[in-house]
């Protein structure tokens, strides 16, 4: 069994993008799974479209309120954009 690494990252699929005043509420599709995540706080300066592919990292945080899991969105060249726990 393969273990997820931090450096590890899982292309995904924007589905949907929420403008508000400062943020973009971004979801994500994980392309092999189809499992979904929700980031709520993207800078909504950058350009990110329905449709456009974009990355998660995974690092586990032993049970943080019920949570196992630091899930981290980057773009394509790495740049961390947001993250959730899950």
């Amino acid at each position: 069994m393969n273990e997820i690494r931090e450096v590890d990252r899982f292309e995904c699929r924007v589905l949907n993008v929420i403008q508000n005043l400062v943020w973009r509420g971004i979801t994500v599709e994980e392309n092999s799974t189809k499992g979904r995540v929700y980031f709520g706080r993207v800078n909504g300066e950058l350009n990110i479209n329905q449709g456009d592919t974009l990355y998660l990292g995974i690092t586990p945080v032993y049970e943080v309120e019920d949570k196992t899991m630091r899930v981290t969105l980057y773009d394509g060249e790495d740049k961390k954009l947001d993250w959730t726990l899950v």
